[in-house]
């Protein structure tokens, strides 16, 4: 169980990412440093997502189900 929590975690951590990215962009100050960390936050937490749902699959802690 805990395991889907820290998926549903990360998920919201890429959510607040984003977001914050999309504020930077909005405010548009001619700093892209900003920009570019809310990127590079939200591409690490994407690809730590991915890893997770791997092992997730491989360990059985997720299953797939059919619709």
């Amino acid at each position: 169980m805990w395991f889907k929590v820290a998926i549903v975690i990360n998920l919201l951590l890429i959510v607040i990412s984003l977001l914050s990215g999309a504020v930077f962009l909005a405010k548009g100050q001619g700093n892209s440093k900003n920009l570019l960390g809310a990127l590079t936050v939200r591409i690490t937490l994407s690809v730590i997502l991915v890893i997770m749902l791997v092992i997730g699959f491989y360990t059985g802690q997720i299953m797939p189900h059919g619709i």
